[in-house]
């Protein structure tokens, strides 16, 4: 199964998955522009697989910023990513409830993504879904660029939460 961009746009939208449910962050904070792959099996560890990837833009907000005179991807964005990809397969596969990150193992990173990259590539072998107490994905996560592993982070987690009555 693939997402496009429209509904990559759509999940931000908090419609996507059901009101309530797990949603993408929208405007500047997406980092994914679709999403290539998505399955309940195959991966590392064969219990289910994302690709995804993002184009760069050479104007986009960060870029100014981080760093002037030394324009580079800020990597918590990237990790971002892959934290918002792993809720997406959570919504994806049907369980309810607003996404968070919860955590990461391990981060490295071996590389960096400058202006002119032209795209990014992200990978999500899924290691674990508990359903009990806590709905909560557990994923190893890359993120590629020019077919080499530039940041790799084990154990990202994603709980979903239900929302608080008002």
């Amino acid at each position: 199964m693939q997402f496009s961009k429209s509904q990559i746009v759509a999940m931000g939208e908090g419609q996507f998955f059901g009101e309530g449910n797990a949603q993408l962050p929208n405007s500047e904070m997406l980092m994914i522009d679709d999403i290539s792959h998505i399955s309940r099996n195959g991966g590392n560890y064969e219990r289910g697989q994302l690709r995804a990837s993002l184009e760069i833009l050479p104007d986009h907000w960060f870029f100014p910023c981080h760093f002037k005179g030394d324009s580079v991807m800020p990597g918590c964005l990237g990790l971002d990513a892959l934290w918002q990809l792993l809720g997406v397969f959570l919504g994806w596969s049907g369980l309810p409830g607003r996404g968070r990150a919860l955590g990461v193992s391990k981060v490295k990173f071996s590389g960096q993504i400058f202006p002119d990259a032209g795209s990014i590539h992200y990978r999500l072998d899924i290691k674990r879904v508990v359903t009990r107490p806590l709905v909560m994905g557990i994923a190893d996560g890359q993120v590629i660029h020019q077919d080499k592993v530039i940041y790799q982070a084990d154990n990202l987690k994603v709980g979903l939460i239900q929302a608080a009555s008002k």
